[in-house]
């Protein structure tokens, strides 16, 4: 605290009004600390900081004219510099409110003040008072004792800021000082004369007012008075030593308009001329016709546009450019000098901009209200010159014009804070109208003719700068509520968010900064041109006998032949080679400007008034004219940038990021919205970095972030954009309504209708709702959905080609590449858009369908794939093989992963619906399988389609198409795991039943009926597994129709792979045990359906996986077969004609009963032979002789196994027959010959010995002769619609032996067949219809025994009903649908 102490000692010290002055040149190094290694501004670079014999001008004042210049310029900067420290504080601090003694508890606990809201409310309340007159112990007395405690503490937080203090009252007197000096020496300010001391000089005014104003902002008073306590607390009640200097500095300031007013009273005139003198300007900027129809923003001339020449002075352009400084210094200007709007000119140029603004912009979004401030403390100055003037209306005639004026200012005052808040917005959006117009043709005017945007440069400039200023407008007006003069309420301004001239103005400014850094070489080159041909005409001017006559003094003289000698020595621009010109033209502007300096001042025996008088009369331009023009172009040279920085930068707009976003998100995509817009607002994030002030460090990470973060939410507003644009066109109003496609029977039952419909209606046929009228899309009503299209289309294109053309934007070092976020965007889209097209409201999405949304959302993105260079083909593979393959990614390559990614959430719900409703059938829709119609049906919907509309072979071809190989091994998978835990069911029940199992079939071997009856009633929950097998046998049908769509869809895309597994699988070996190779491939042709036999082999798979059937118990299989046929389910089955199958799908038993058998037997023969190769000694040679012996083997057990399993079941079902239960028989009967037909070891002969053939074909007859479409069956011949059953019969004696070579179940239900020769009827869809016709010699249709009759009898019956018993001695009982007489 010593040393802190000592520092405001000698702060104080240095500070007084006297050591200022005595010791002003000590002013930079006061300000060390805001004034960087490098000077920011352009004017820095002019004059040195430290004045070397180059900078001293032996002049009358010369020397300190220069030096005062420069002063000005670093002084611009420290108050910069102040208004960063104070906005940090305010920060800090919560936003206080200091002159309402508003405080938030975040204030509070910022740890700048002590938390102790009574005590420093009580002090900043009674500012100026000493807090010793207070009695602050009677106010809080647990407060003051805990300040005592902690007074080092609080004393160390608030010294900065407290030092912050001690700065503005410095910066305040050597500012002033600055101000007033400059005023009363400097002969000329006006902008035509002197432009360049004149910017700088009214900046440095402008920093002033904004720094005091923003004073305010900060809890002066309590800062200042809580610091004296903890002060006088930790130093024997003694003030620190700068206490009563800044009470009066703060009080003075309070507020601080009061104490500008006083300080500035001095400068007032010379602030009056300077804004009457740029009236004309502000005038002209706000005149938008003037402005199109003379052709001030335009390269060629506006009524004559073959003249490519600007029709507005050149000089006009370049006062233009600074409208948005002059606009601002009207408002500062008449707010702290009001006497100067009682001038005759300056009403109306104070009612020009005060119309069109409703705040002044302090420092980045700190701000005042502009007329509430005006009423406040400009308009009782005016009433109190109208007063003064009413009073000496006798005693001076002018007193009657002042009156006069000053009852029109107050009027003004008055009235114009209402006309502000009505037509504001209009102005300014009238005007960035006319900017987006001008700008447009501006840039397409400089990228046709590039040779021209030299000449022009000054105008770009206006044009940027006009467009910057509206911009910045705009953001700062949205969102202020401004209260009326005569009312409390406030009124917030009508800001329209969804402006879209902010889009074109952001986008023309980035397209013409882009052509300025483009042709900046030709931007040099004529530049330097200018600068060469200068040089001739200033030396001509300085040798003219007006000059001669002067007789300038040595230094003055020199310093105007060292301008020429810049200017001579400038590099002549040769070829192309201007942009390796490298020109420091800084030395140039600093002679220049110690001329100004010289000529300007007052103590000066040469002024510019002689310079004028001396040249002019050439009728040229006089020399300081050129001069000032040397001067703007020689920054043209080596300043482009920063010129180019100052007029168009934006990054202002980071403190308005969130309106930013808002204002985006509402123009991008709307009705007037352009794509290409896009990079303009992302653009403008590169520069927001560039407002953190070096004073406050921790700024560059914010802003930084603040900027990534911008970005960010813009391109995620960007992405989501191009995704609804997708979306749109994807959706059914989109291109899906160029799709809409009626089935058959719809087209022809609505072409029905509508031809009974009369020619003149417009209405739609009442039979068929929701259909238009053939033709309709040509009419003219419905031309809006197809533009709507064709925008979007050209919207998308538009979009994918800007940000594939998009540089990247670079934010500090953040890169984002706008092109890859669009790729992941789409890709992701893709993904999206498949898993939510998978399920409707109701339920799955038919596979038919999705297969449709699906390619014509990737043909969308293949539309947008050629605006873009880059390969989305590749990534729709990818998405799609993610979504089709479930599980770990690095399954898919040759490299380990470190994480395996699970994948095919898509193939895992399509799956998982199919397992769980088809399958299992949870919701109780009741499921059947109809091997007619090879799909499922159901009785009722399974979610919003019934379940033939989700299997039949279509969908599942078209399942097989979207999710490829991996959904279909995946679904396979499922399914095998389904069954292997129905197998294990089986092999559960086996066990626990042997010992019954091994007693029944001793009784059936022995014939003993009883006993056998009383064994079976012990076997437990037989009804249960006949249920399991059910499934199983499902599951098996499943996976035939997926494997034989899979194999059509393989036939399709890949022709010669589906012919080579077909060829193979005809020679694979028949071996048992099977290599692993073979077992591979024989899996593989499995899955794709060119295996006849695939039930059996899928089961063996499945044993095999699983290590099922290892136990003794299934030898006992065909026994516990046997025993269903004594469940009670039979007394509920009937056969359908219309699906080939019973009312509960027992027929799915006789898949499962035939493939399981197999398959265990299969896996029991090869387990025999490694059991034997392990105990043997492993002959060699004999190996191929017992393999083939062990196939042989197996086929022989299976079929003894099979005919097992037939001859006990026909002996369970006939003894179990008698007149008063007989209910089961006829469908028991129909379920051993649907056995013999799908098992390829099972020929039918093995069933005559226990079933008559005769019986079955009376069965049969009686079901199909009495069903009521018959007729039609006799014409068809299709089995897609019948089983076709003939009716002839033969001997079983004529049958040829079923060997190896026996044909296996293929098409999945019953076949017709005829005599030896005859062809079989299959499939007419099949792809191996004619090799299975070739191959299949089995005369074993369900009932074709003979040749003479070949008349084929099949169902046409849309009923579902089934038809009458054949066995007419059976008239007691019925039995669910099937009626017996």
């Amino acid at each position: 605290m010593a040393k802190s102490r000592q520092h405001f000692s000698s702060q104080d010290s240095s500070s007084s009004p006297t050591s200022v002055r005595s010791r002003e040149w000590e002013g930079p190094s006061r300000w060390a600390e805001y004034l960087g290694p490098e000077p920011t501004s352009p004017m820095t670079s002019r004059t040195s900081r430290n004045a070397g014999p180059d900078g001293q001008i032996q002049s009358s004042g010369g020397s300190h004219k220069g030096l005062n210049m420069q002063w000005v310029v670093q002084l611009t900067e420290v108050a910069e510099g102040l208004m960063a420290k104070m906005y940090r504080l305010n920060q800090i601090l919560d936003y206080p409110d200091p002159v309402g003694h508003t405080f938030s508890e975040a204030f509070w606990k910022a740890g700048v003040l002590p938390n102790h809201p009574r005590l420093c409310l009580l002090l900043s309340k009674k500012f100026p008072e000493h807090y010793s007159k207070l009695q602050l112990e009677r106010v809080d007395k647990v407060a003051l004792d805990a300040l005592h405690g902690n007074a080092e503490l609080h004393l160390q937080s608030l010294e900065p800021w407290v030092q912050l203090l001690l700065d503005l009252m410095a910066f305040r007197e050597q500012a002033l000082r600055l101000i007033l000096d400059l005023s009363s020496t400097v002969i000329t300010l006006l902008p035509h004369q002197n432009s360049l001391i004149l910017h700088a000089f009214m900046d440095l005014f402008c920093s002033f007012v904004r720094v005091n104003l923003f004073s305010e902002k900060i809890p002066r008073k309590m800062m200042l008075q809580m610091y004296n306590l903890l002060h006088a607390i930790s130093r024997n009640d003694r003030d620190c030593d700068f206490y009563h200097r800044l009470v009066q500095f703060i009080d003075s300031y309070d507020p601080p308009l009061k104490g500008l007013k006083e300080d500035l009273n001095f400068v007032s005139p010379r602030i009056g001329e300077v804004l009457e003198a740029v009236g004309p300007i502000i005038f002209l900027s706000t005149d938008t016709r003037k402005l199109r129809n003379e052709g001030f923003l335009s390269p060629y001339h506006p009524r004559y546009p073959d003249i490519l020449t600007n029709s507005a002075h050149p000089m006009r352009a370049q006062d233009l450019a600074n409208v948005t400084s002059y606009r601002e210094w009207v408002l500062f200007g008449y707010l702290v000098c009001p006497d100067e709007l009682l001038r005759v000119t300056s009403i109306d140029i104070a009612l020009v901009v005060l119309k069109e603004n409703l705040v002044l912009t302090l420092f980045r979004d700190e701000y005042i209200l502009l007329h509430e401030d005006y009423q406040l403390f400009v308009l009782p100055r005016i009433l109190e010159s109208k007063k003064m003037a009413k009073s000496g209306r006798t005693k001076q005639k002018e007193a009657d014009l002042e009156y006069s004026v000053a009852k029109q200012v107050e009027k003004m005052i008055s009235e114009v804070h209402e006309q502000a808040l009505l037509s504001c917005d209009a102005i300014h959006r009238e005007r960035r109208i006319l900017l987006k117009q001008e700008i447009g043709r501006m840039v397409l005017f400089f990228t046709d003719q590039p040779s021209l945007l030299a000449p022009n440069i000054q105008m770009v400039f206006s044009a940027l700068a006009f467009a910057q200023c509206e911009v910045l407008w705009y953001f700062q007006h949205v969102g202020i509520a401004s209260s009326k003069s005569k009312a409390v309420r406030m009124v917030s301004v009508e800001i329209d968010p969804s402006d879209p001239t902010i889009g074109f103005l952001l986008d023309g400014m980035d397209h013409l900064c882009c052509l300025v850094r483009k042709y900046i070489a030709a931007i040099r080159g004529y530049a330097l041109s200018y600068l060469s041909s200068s040089a001739g005409r200033i030396r001509f001017l300085l040798n003219t006998p007006g000059m001669v006559a002067l007789d300038l003094d040595a230094s003055l003289k020199s310093l105007f032949q060292k301008i020429v000698q810049h200017l001579e020595n400038i590099p002549k621009p040769q070829g192309e080679n201007v942009s390796a010109i490298t020109c420091d033209l800084s030395e140039f502007r600093k002679d220049w400007l110690s001329i100004l300096m010289i000529v300007t001042s007052s103590r000066s025996s040469i002024n510019i008034r002689h310079l004028e008088k001396a040249t002019v009369s050439t009728g040229k331009e006089g020399l300081l004219s050129e001069g000032n023009a040397a001067y703007n172009w020689s920054r043209c040279v080596d300043e482009l940038e920063s010129q180019l920085s100052k007029h168009a930068s934006l990054k202002k707009l980071y403190f308005y990021h969130q309106h930013l976003t808002a204002v985006f998100r509402n123009t991008m995509f709307g009705p007037e919205g352009r794509p290409q817009h896009c990079c303009a607002w992302l653009g403008v994030a590169s520069s927001f970095p560039e407002c953190a002030s070096p004073i406050v460090p921790e700024e560059v990470t914010k802003i930084g972030r603040d900027a990534v973060l911008y970005v960010e939410s813009l391109i995620e507003s960007i992405m989501g954009g191009l995704e609804g644009l997708i979306n749109i066109l994807d959706s059914e109003g989109g291109f899906g309504a160029l799709e809409t496609q009626l089935l058959p029977e719809q087209a022809a039952s609505y072409m029905n209708y509508a031809s009974r419909m009369s020619i003149t209606s417009n209405k739609s046929p009442k039979g068929a709702p929701g259909f238009p009228l053939p033709g309709h899309e040509s009419r003219p009503e419905n031309n809006a959905s197809i533009k709507m299209l064709e925008a979007a289309v050209q919207r998308l294109t538009n979009l994918c080609s800007v940000l594939n053309d998009m540089e990247p934007i670079c934010v500090l070092n953040h890169v984002f590449v706008l092109r890859e976020y669009m790729r992941e965007c789409i890709l992701g889209n893709l993904r999206r858009r498949l898993l939510a097209v998978l399920k409707t409201d109701n339920d799955l999405q038919r596979p038919t369908v999705l297969e449709s949304l699906i390619r014509r959302h990737i043909s969308i993105i293949h539309l947008a794939e050629q605006h873009i260079s880059m390969d989305l083909t590749q990534g729709i593979r990818e998405v799609l093989l993610s979504e089709a393959f479930s599980g770990p990614v690095s399954s898919l390559h040759l490299f380990e992963k470190p994480e395996e990614q699970h994948t095919g959430s898509a193939t895992e719900a399509v799956c998982n619906w199919y397992i769980e409703n088809i399958i299992k059938d949870i919701s109780g829709a009741g499921i059947l399988f109809a091997p007619i119609h090879k799909c499922f049906k159901s009785t009722r919907p399974v979610g919003g389609y019934f379940a033939d509309s989700v299997t039949d072979p279509r969908e599942l071809k078209a399942f097989a198409r979207i999710f490829g190989g991996y959904g279909v091994d995946r679904l396979d998978r499922m399914l095998k795991e389904h069954t292997a835990a129905l197998l294990n069911c089986i092999d559960t029940s086996l066990r626990s039943n042997r010992d019954v199992l091994e007693a029944v079939a001793g009784s059936l071997h022995s014939g003993d009926r009883i006993e056998r009856e009383a064994l079976i009633k012990q076997i437990v929950d037989i009804d249960t597994v006949i249920g399991f097998c059910v499934q199983a046998g499902l599951a098996l049908a499943f996976d035939r129709l997926l494997a034989e769509a899979a194999g059509t869809v393989l036939f399709e895309g890949a022709p010669l792979i589906h012919s080579l597994l077909a060829g193979i699988s005809k020679h694979i070996p028949e071996e048992i045990p099977e290599k692993k190779e073979v077992r591979r491939l024989r899996g593989v042709a499995n899955n794709v359906g060119v295996v006849d036999n695939h039930d059996s082999q899928w089961v063996r798979l499945i044993l095999e996986e699983v290590g099922g059937a290892n136990d003794g118990s299934w030898s006992l299989l065909p026994y516990f077969f046997a025993t269903f046929m004594t469940s009670n389910i039979w007394t509920t089955t009937a056969f359908n004609v219309d699906t080939g199958g019973f009312n509960n799908n027992i027929h799915c038993l006789a898949r499962c009963v035939s493939a399981v058998i197999a398959g265990s037997e299969f896996v029991r023969v090869e387990r025999e032979y490694q059991q034997r190769q392990s105990l043997s000694n492993g002959h060699v040679g004999e190996s191929v002789d017992s393999e083939i012996q062990n196939r042989l083997s197996a086929e022989a057990s299976i079929k003894s196994t099979m005919q097992l399993f037939v001859k006990f079941s026909a002996s369970i079902i006939l003894d179990s027959w008698s007149e008063t239960n007989r209910s089961h028989l006829v469908a028991q009967l129909i379920f051993l010959d649907q056995l013999c037909e799908i098992s390829p070891y099972l020929p039918r002969s093995s069933l005559e010995p226990h079933v008559p053939y005769a019986i079955l074909r009376s069965i049969y007859s009686q079901y199909y002769t009495n069903s009521p479409n018959t007729p039609l069956a006799l014409l068809s011949i299709s089995p897609r619609h019948s089983p076709a059953v003939s009716l002839s019969h033969a001997s079983p004696a004529a049958r040829q032996p079923r060997g190896d070579s026996t044909p296996q179940y293929d098409s999945g239900y019953f076949k017709g067949s005829s005599s030896h020769g005859q062809e079989h009827i299959y499939d007419g869809g099949s792809s191996r219809s004619t090799e299975n016709r070739q191959q299949n010699f089995r005369r074993s249709g369900p009932l074709d025994y003979g040749s003479s009759r070949k008349v084929k009898f099949v169902e046409g019956s849309t009923s579902g009903n089934s038809g009458p018993s054949p066995l007419p001695r059976f008239a007691v009982s019925r039995s669910g649908p099937i009626s017996y007489k």
